[in-house]
C-alpha cells in the first residue's frame, strides 16, 4: 500500500516552503526591511530543519502526544488537524542527527526562534534590537549545517541556479556562502584550540611529518593531483585536491629513437581536507573563500605519441 503523507509532514512540501521563505528573507534584506528579513529568515530555518527529519521519517516532526498527528505521519489519515513539534525540540534533534550541529548552534537557533515566538506572539519588537549582521554568520552556518546533510547546497535552496531567480537573491547568495565557510572556519578553530596544548602540538608535528599518502582515506575521490596547503583553522599541513585543466607542452627533447617531451599542466582545485582538525573545505567557491590554494601547477617528461596511420600508404 502506498502512504500518503500529508503536506503539513511532508519533507519535500517543507522544503519548498523554506525556500519561498528564504526568498521573502533576502528580497526584504534587499529593501532594507531587516526586521522582516529576519522574521522569514526565522521561519526558513525551521521549516528547513523539519524537511531534514522528516527526509529520515515523517513521525521525527509529528507531535508525539498527538495521536491524529502521529497517524498521519504513518500515512493514515485521521484529522485535517497536524501538530508538529516545537523549534527546541526540533533543533534537539538535529543536534543528535548533525555532527556540526552543536550546542552552540542549538543555542543560537533557540534564540532566532525565541525572538521570533516574541515578534508574533508579542508586543515586543525583538528584530528591531537585533543588529542583522551580528547572526548573519551563525544562521548561514546553522542552515548550510543542515543543507549538508540533507545532500543539498545552499544555492540550491536559494535557487541561485535558477535563471528566472530574482537578481536580489542571486547577489545575495554567494555572500550567505562566504559566510558559512567563515564561521565554519571560525568553529573548527576554536574546537581545535580547545584541546590541550600538548595534543595540539603532538597533532600538528604528526601532520608535519606526514604526506598524503599516509592517509589513504582522506579522499575517496577520484583526482588528478594533490597539493599541499596550510589549514586556517589549526594553521597544520593539510590538502587540497583537483583535477586538470589544461596542458602544454614547454620543451621536447629527441633522442636516437624517441622524442621526450616536457609538459606543463594545471589543475583547478575542488575539495581540502585537514587530517588534523578535520575541516573540510568543498567547491571552488568555497576554496576562494577560505583564501586556500585554488590552482596548483607541475611538469612531467613522457614519451612524445604520433598520430597512428590512415592507411593512405
Amino acid at each position: 500500500m502506498t502512504m500518503i503523507i500529508t503536506a503539513a509532514l511532508d519533507k519535500d512540501a517543507l522544503l519548498a516552503k523554506s525556500q519561498l521563505y528564504v526568498r521573502k528573507s533576502l528580497l526584504r534584506k534587499s529593501e532594507g526591511d531587516l526586521e522582516e528579513y529576519q522574521l522569514w529568515a526565522s521561519l526558513a530555518l525551521e521549516l528547513l530543519g523539519k524537511s531534514a527529519l522528516a527526509n529520515i521519517h515523517p513521525s521525527l516532526i509529528a507531535d508525539p502526544l498527538h495521536y491524529q498527528s502521529l497517524f498521519a505521519a504513518s500515512g493514515i489519515k485521521a484529522s485535517t488537524d497536524i501538530k508538529t513539534i516545537t523549534a527546541k525540540t526540533l533543533f534537539e534533534r538535529l543536534g543528535h542527527l548533525v555532527k556540526p550541529f552543536d550546542q552552540k548552534v542549538k543555542e543560537f537557533c533557540n534564540q532566532v526562534a525565541n525572538r521570533r515566538n516574541a515578534e508574533l506572539h508579542s508586543g515586543d519588537a525583538p528584530f528591531a534590537a537585533t543588529r542583522a549582521d551580528l547572526w548573519e554568520a551563525e544562521y548561514w552556518y546553522a542552515v548550510d549545517t543542515i543543507l549538508k546533510f540533507m545532500d543539498e547546497t545552499l544555492e540550491g535552496w536559494l535557487g541561485a541556479d535558477d535563471a528566472a531567480t530574482p537578481q536580489e537573491i542571486l547577489s545575495n547568495a554567494l555572500d550567505a556562502k562566504r559566510q558559512s565557510v567563515e564561521m565554519r572556519i571560525e568553529k573548527t578553530r576554536e574546537a581545535f584550540e580547545s584541546k590541550k596544548r600538548g595534543d595540539r602540538e603532538k597533532a600538528l608535528k604528526i601532520a608535519e611529518q606526514a604526506t598524503i599518502d599516509s592517509y589513504p582515506a582522506l579522499f575517496l575521490d577520484f583526482y588528478d593531483a594533490s597539493w599541499e596547503c596550510e589549514c586556517p583553522s589549526c594553521a597544520g599541513k593539510a590538502y587540497v585536491i583537483g583535477e586538470m585543466v589544461e596542458e602544454e607542452v614547454i620543451d621536447t627533447s629527441p633522442e636516437e629513437y624517441v622524442v621526450w617531451e616536457t609538459v606543463e599542466r594545471w589543475y583547478r582545485g575542488d575539495k581540502f581536507k585537514c587530517p588534523t582538525c578535520e575541516l573540510k573545505i568543498d567547491g571552488y567557491d568555497e576554496l576562494e573563500f577560505a583564501e586556500l590554494l585554488t590552482e596548483h601547477s607541475d611538469t612531467d617528461e613522457r614519451e612524445m605519441e604520433y598520430e597512428p596511420d590512415y592507411g593512405n600508404d
